[in-house]
């Protein structure tokens, strides 16, 4: 442990981001908050289980993300599809297949008719 703290004392990229050179603190947020392209970028979105509105902690594994694509009348994948995000908690309960089909149906994707 002291040899860590030792390391990080000393290694130039372990510094502080609150700084009062106007230069520094430039280059620190940009690298930071800017894509290539830059566009500036959050560092973290939050997601939302589409079927509760809870929000899906980062360090959550069993939460899953589905992406459902459009196809038109031949079954042709058109580029379009809706993003559907389960949380753990749903589907630990077993209740993910009845959520799932619960929201295809509101979209519009998934019918109940024979």
């Amino acid at each position: 442990l002291a040899q860590g703290s030792d390391r990080r004392n000393r290694d130039p990229s372990h510094r502080p981001i609150a700084t009062s050179d106007p230069v520094k603190f430039e280059r620190i947020a940009k690298d930071n908050m800017q894509n290539d392209e830059g566009r500036i970028v959050d560092l973290y979105l939050p997601r939302k289980c589409s079927a509760t509105n809870r929000l899906i902690p980062a360090k959550e594994h069993s939460a899953v993300q589905l992406n459902v694509g459009q196809v038109d009348e031949n079954g042709i994948y058109s580029g379009e599809f809706y993003t559907f995000a389960l949380a753990g908690f749903i589907r630990s309960r077993g209740e993910s297949d009845a959520c799932l089909n619960r929201l295809l149906h509101e979209k519009g994707l998934l019918t109940f008719s024979k």
